[in-house]
């Protein structure tokens, strides 16, 4: 049998070591889970159903956005297998509002476009701001507010609750080719 004594000062120091290494792991896995995307939280919030009109008209309600209940065009197209700069940009746009285009790569997806009717200043021209909804398998995966105008802009769904002042992202092509 073995017998290990440890004067009282060093048991202590090995105790307060211990107490302040536990402590810290805690505050660093509190803080990388406060860290944790905002936007991937809001999203788990958020109802992403768009198989059907009523459902894709519901989600883009969620934002605060009135939309035509016929959609302004209705398209197929595949997300590219490599994104090009302008791409990029985009895919960093869904990026900021939780969602993220890069597992779809090479993924034939359906965008509903509809036009907008309570985009703030703009109501009288419905024609020229688009909700785009990106959706595989009856679930919206990206999307965005834009406006048709030559000097248009492209916004995330959430702008209208931001009075419109969200961040513009300079895309200048269109997201199906």
């Amino acid at each position: 049998m073995y017998v290990v004594s440890v004067k009282s000062s060093k048991l202590k120091a090995v105790v307060a070591v211990v107490v302040l290494t536990v402590f810290l792991l805690l505050g660093i896995f509190y803080v990388a889970g406060r860290k944790h995307d905002t936007a991937e939280k809001q999203k788990n919030l958020i109802d992403l159903r768009a198989g059907t009109a009523q459902e894709r008209i519901a989600f883009l309600s969620q934002f605060g956005w009135s939309v035509e209940e016929e959609p302004a065009d209705v398209k197929e197209t595949v997300i590219p297998e490599s994104f090009d700069e302008v791409y990029e940009r985009y895919n960093e746009l869904q990026k900021e509002q939780g969602f993220n285009l890069t597992p779809y790569c090479g993924t034939r997806v359906k965008q509903w476009s509809y036009r907008v009717l309570n985009y703030p200043g703009n109501e009288s021209n419905s024609e020229q701001i688009r909700a785009n909804l990106l959706v595989c398998n009856g679930i919206v995966i990206g999307g965005d507010i834009s406006s048709t105008a030559l000097d248009g802009f492209m916004l995330p769904f959430d702008s209208l609750e931001t009075d419109g002042s969200g961040v513009e992202q300079e895309v200048t092509q269109a997201v199906d080719q």
